[in-house]
């Protein structure tokens, strides 16, 4: 039985709440749900259309009137974002293809960083009335669910996602059909179901090759993000650059700009050249329209994280496409040539070579990037969505404090300057609650209960070995000093998943776990990371740790979130942390200069971070006033907050993209 024949009459718009992603940063939204069904609630990942399946108390709820109430606030909530006027200072429509799309945990297609950056992106275009869509692909076992044995070792389990249970719907044809498109494979075509999410405003399309038209092995290749070899791979980039921009005609869409978040979505600009060299241009007039309307954000200074096909498996994807370009085979070749050299085909040099504008995701990450490339870029430093990440009790304590009009000024640090002045007390409260649910998450998972009175330190991403997990643990009997201080005892919070294929990465989580049994519980490694555990360790934990090897974090968003939740950051001058810095927001570790090797590097960055640590971090937070309020640490809240929040939401982000990069690209309008 399908969950409208299920709904009570009095609540026959709870699907609709369910199907669109508001619910998941409007918490008057996702608290109905909540009220519905508690216990599921929790049980399912925190997913609407999973409870509306599944629960046994929508009739007790028809005839609840603080219910009713509670749902006619909740549609109203909704009906008004929906209907909210659009500034108009976007004419045209934008696309935005990314791989993947970190909208909640429920919708388990992404894998870090990325795809959180992209979902605070389309959520952020919904607020400030921006016409965009998304483009990406709905991959039928999502990311892998991590298991950490007690050796140490990551397990990838992969568990199918059932669209039912997820808030998608098929796009629809004319006729009332499931829409499909197709793209081509060495020799036989690939069938393509895509689905529609709405996020907000932003309509979001996902395309699906897991139909019955497909062969098995076919069925597979959106299986998995970032599963198989590089042949999945090119057959992932094909469906999502050429599929994507097929399943925008099939809606009945025709963006003004198209933005292609990392070289994944490269192949769209092949596309879009093709569809005018069959309207009648030529080659590179076709290949200039195409960029002149074309926006290219790249994110990693690493490069193995751009992809790169060589020649033999190239052609073997691409021996027709020549031809429908209107060019010779060296043609196509020269898009994707990176430095010159023929050795494989770069999707970063494809999407920089049909694109208008190409943009790093931090001013250090521009500079990196025009070494690496040799071409000038420009620069919109990340920011977060401020609503997804903010912890409700937070937002509830500023929403007494600040002057009406706050929430709609995310990205006004005037309209921030209100939380100097919440009492100490107040703002300490409030995280001490935040703090409290972050612990008892951690027990929940890992079994261990740690000290509500110890200081927390939080560090959770990808553990990407540049990263360096685990440049903690390079002093293992400092370390232990530090940890077991009888009268300033700190105590630390990692979590984080490694590629299947990284083994570097996967043994950085054994010596984690290695260390958390030699800590004595003063180290606890959270399996299974995903945005449901990071949103709380963002929110709970009392200062925010990172520390990559200096300059390879492009720019980094976990500590922007950190610093909302009034969690200082205790970081590397690395990605956006030199831009955030001011020395009174939270603390910089080691230098920012070139060393002579890594080693080197690291032995510096180690001890500079246990310097900070034992040497100013801890005994600010141990420093008490009246009521056991620690005043000092409470006031570098108020400047992280004062100072981040507003600098670095997605809202300031997505507003300089529409100024900068969006709205030039309508003058190349093809």
């Amino acid at each position: 039985m399908s969950e409208e024949a299920r709904i009570p009459k009095p609540l026959r718009r709870l699907p609709e709440l369910a199907y669109n992603l508001l619910w998941s940063w409007r918490p008057e939204i996702s608290d109905l749900f909540r009220r519905l069904d508690g216990e599921l609630w929790e049980e399912g990942g925190h997913n609407p259309l999973l409870l509306l399946r599944r629960t046994r108390n929508l009739e007790r709820a028809a005839g609840d009137p603080g219910f009713l109430g509670a749902y006619e606030r909740a549609l109203e909530v909704l009906e008004r974002h929906l209907a909210a006027p659009r500034p108009g200072q976007m004419p045209g429509l934008v696309a935005y293809l990314s791989a993947e799309f970190g909208l909640h945990e429920s919708l388990p297609i992404y894998s870090g960083g990325l795809g959180v950056l992209a979902g605070d992106h389309l959520k952020s275009a919904s607020d400030l009335g921006v016409p965009m869509v998304g483009v990406g692909i709905l991959y039928s076992e999502g990311y892998f669910r991590q298991r950490i044995g007690a050796d140490g070792r990551q397990e990838e389990v992969y568990e199918p996602l059932d669209p039912a249970e997820l808030p998608v719907r098929p796009l629809l044809d004319g006729e009332g059909r499931e829409a499909r498109v197709g793209v081509e494979l060495p020799g036989r075509g690939l069938s393509l179901r895509v689905w529609r999410a709405e996020v907000g405003r932003v309509p979001l399309l996902l395309l699906d090759a897991n139909v019955p038209e497909n062969a098995p092995e076919d069925r597979g290749i959106t299986a998995r993000l970032y599963g198989g070899g590089p042949r999945t791979r090119i057959a992932q980039e094909l469906v999502l650059g050429v599929g994507g921009v097929r399943a925008l005609r099939a809606a009945g869409l025709s963006p003004a700009v198209f933005h292609m978040n990392e070289g994944h979505a490269a192949f769209s600009g092949l596309e879009r050249v093709r569809e005018l060299v069959r309207a009648g241009r030529g080659f590179e007039e076709a290949r200039e329209r195409v960029a002149a309307t074309g926006v290219f954000t790249t994110h990693t200074p690493v490069p193995a994280g751009h992809d790169a096909f060589p020649p033999e498996l190239f052609w073997e994807f691409m021996s027709g496409w020549p031809e429908r370009l209107g060019t010779g085979r060296e043609g196509l070749w020269a898009l994707g040539r990176a430095g010159g050299e023929d050795g494989a085909f770069n999707m970063t040099a494809l999407a920089m070579n049909l694109s208008a504008e190409t943009n790093a995701v931090s001013a250090l990450h521009r500079g990196v990037t025009e070494r690496m490339w040799g071409r000038p870029v420009a620069h919109i430093t990340n920011g977060v969505h401020t609503w997804s990440w903010l912890a409700p009790r937070m937002a509830a304590l500023f929403d007494r404090h600040a002057d009406r009009g706050w929430r709609e000024a995310a990205d006004d640090p005037a309209a921030w300057e209100f939380v100097r002045g919440i009492p100490a007390a107040e703002l300490w409260a409030a995280h001490l609650e935040a703090k409290r649910e972050a612990l008892e998450l951690v027990e929940r998972l890992a079994g261990r209960r740690l000290d509500p009175e110890a200081l927390t330190v939080g560090f959770a991403r990808r553990f990407a070995t540049y990263k360096r997990a685990t440049l903690l643990l390079r002093d293992p009997e400092r370390l232990r000093r530090i940890a077991g201080d009888p009268q300033r005892p700190v105590q630390f919070v990692f979590s984080g998943k490694a590629h299947p294929a990284d083994e570097p990465g996967k043994a950085l989580i054994r010596e984690l776990h290695g260390a958390a049994e030699a800590l004595g519980g003063r180290l606890v490694l959270l399996e299974d990371y995903g945005i449901g555990v990071a949103r709380r360790l963002v929110q709970g934990v009392d200062v925010w740790l990172n520390n990559p090897r200096r300059p390879l974090e492009a720019s980094g968003t976990s500590g922007q979130k950190a610093a909302l939740n009034g969690v200082p950051n205790l970081s590397v001058l690395d990605g956006w942390w030199p831009e955030g810095y001011n020395g009174r927001n939270g603390w910089a570790v080691g230098e920012a200069r070139e060393y002579a090797s890594e080693e080197e590097q690291d032995a510096a960055d180690a001890a500079a971070l246990y310097g900070v640590l034992e040497g100013e971090v801890a005994p600010l937070y141990y420093r008490r006033g009246a009521g056991g309020v620690p005043e000092g640490w409470v006031g570098v809240m108020k400047e992280a907050i004062a100072t981040v929040a507003p600098a670095f939401s997605a809202q300031r982000m997505v507003g300089e993209y529409v100024r900068r990069l969006y709205l030039p690209r309508l003058s190349g309008r093809g």
